[in-house]
């Protein structure tokens, strides 16, 4: 009996996911490109790009940021806030894209899906050690961590975009880079 309960359960949350993801799909079809890109949070990038490279791009000295520069130049709670709500959008702007290049708009989505998951879980992380930095140091002491993981998540979610764009449709190209 039980075993029948929690396949009942499980299947459930199949169908209630299934039917989540259909309508989440409908809503990206609904919204125009234009909608998308006002709804972008601006993001001084070039802070973001070097907190991103220090990270990606290892050569001497590498701990030359420091974590309050970090997350200074990533904008602090605010920052995080901005970042986490530019990757939703930019998914689905990369969705949009699809109806261009599909080929290639799938593989850049998913692998920007990837970063977006990888973002999401570095900022929790940031807040759930700022929240309990008293009673737990050791988390204090893995934000500087996240902060490099966020800001090179972000970097690649944009880049990939932005080169996603210029392949696909170079017309809106320009006012894409210019809004990221």
């Amino acid at each position: 009996m039980l075993a029948y309960l929690l396949l009942g359960v499980l299947v459930g949350c199949l169908v209630a996911a299934a039917v989540r993801a259909q309508i989440s799909a409908l809503r990206v079809n609904r919204r125009s490109w234009q909608d998308l890109v006002s709804r972008l949070k601006r993001i001084e990038f070039e802070r973001v790009t070097s907190v991103a490279r220090d990270y990606l791009e290892p050569k001497e000295g590498q701990i030359s940021l420091e974590p309050t520069d970090m997350w200074l130049m990533l904008g602090g709670r605010e920052g995080l806030r901005r970042m986490r709500e530019n990757a939703r959008l930019m998914l689905l702007l990369a969705a949009h894209a699809q109806q261009w290049n599909f080929d290639e708009g799938v593989i850049v989505t998913e692998r920007m899906r990837r970063d977006a998951l990888r973002l999401r879980h570095s900022i929790r992380r940031i807040e759930f050690a700022l929240t309990f930095h008293f009673i737990l140091r050791r988390s204090a002491t893995l934000i500087p961590f996240h902060l490099h993981e966020a800001a090179s998540s972000y970097y690649l979610m944009r880049q990939r975009l932005l080169a996603l764009y210029q392949t696909s449709h170079a017309g809106l190209y320009p006012k894409l880079a210019e809004v990221l």
